[in-house]
């Protein structure tokens, strides 16, 4: 006897995702990890004058990094608070840059459109994963490339994700977002194309554990609902285990918070 599993509602997990990401302000945490956007366009040597597309760009890291290379870039997100932080720096910056809502699993653009696609710790959040690396490879030429950062399991942020599913449990049949920072999961996704990886750390910097916890409770979606989720109790065993996984990571020693977190640069080649 056959037991077929139901494919899981991605409409509704993604509308679920869409609030948590409108929640809070990203930006005040995203703001943080530009250096990871700039490694990333060096890594994957953007040219002046390269269509660029940022996926899941939230507000804007790498779309900026790109632009002031001199590239065309376009910045994307489905959470329009978020393109507009990032028009705002744009706009600061003096940068040329189109901004234009779109889902990462539905890109409103022709195959072979740009020359580059990015993303910095967005697209691994979508729930279709195989949907959401066959639309990057798609609106990439032959031969273009596709940078990836993405958190690792084992990283920082991967043990913090870890630790929130096991208070607020994850959409039931959908895959970890930190699946995208295994080498494995990266080969099944982009069949056939040439992937070059590095593991790099960033490191978050906060003045302390309760620090950091703040600015993430207030600021960071999935934090932020994870807590709103909870009752009085549960919030309080939830913020123990995170301060814990903070205390036993922190390099920087009394007074100060210095976490390392692990990632991959990916460099992929569309075949």
């Amino acid at each position: 006897m056959t037991t077929l599993t139901a494919e899981p509602d991605y409409t509704a997990i993604k509308t679920r995702q869409q609030a948590t990401w409108a929640s809070g302000d990203y930006a005040l945490v995203g703001t943080t990890l530009q250096l990871v956007g700039e490694r990333l366009c060096d890594a994957i040597d953007i040219r002046a004058h390269e269509r660029v597309l940022d996926v899941a760009a939230g507000n804007g890291n790498a779309t900026l990094a790109a632009a002031r290379h001199y590239a065309d870039v376009t910045s994307t997100d489905y959470v329009s608070a978020l393109l507009q932080r990032g028009q705002e720096r744009a706009r600061a910056e003096r940068l040329d840059v189109t901004f234009k809502e779109a889902d990462a699993e539905n890109l409103p653009f022709a195959d072979g459109t740009f020359d580059v696609a990015l993303s910095t710790f967005g697209v691994m959040f979508t729930p279709n994963q195989e949907k959401a690396a066959s639309e990057m490879s798609r609106v990439v030429r032959r031969g273009g490339r596709i940078g990836l950062a993405n958190w690792t399991p084992a990283g920082f942020i991967g043990q913090i994700f870890k630790t929130i599913g096991k208070h607020v449990p994850p959409p039931a049949g959908v895959m970890s977002p930190a699946l995208w920072g295994t080498e494995g999961r990266l080969n099944e996704l982009f069949p056939n194309h040439e992937i070059n990886i590095t593991r790099r750390i960033f490191h978050f910097r906060y003045t302390s554990s309760r620090h950091w916890l703040d600015i993430f409770k207030a600021y960071y979606g999935p934090t932020h609902k994870a807590f709103a989720a909870l009752d009085t109790e549960k919030q309080a065993a939830l913020e123990a285990d995170l301060i814990d996984v903070l205390e036993r990571m922190n390099r920087g020693g009394a007074g100060t918070l210095i976490v390392p977190s692990e990632y991959l640069e990916v460099v992929i080649v569309r075949s």
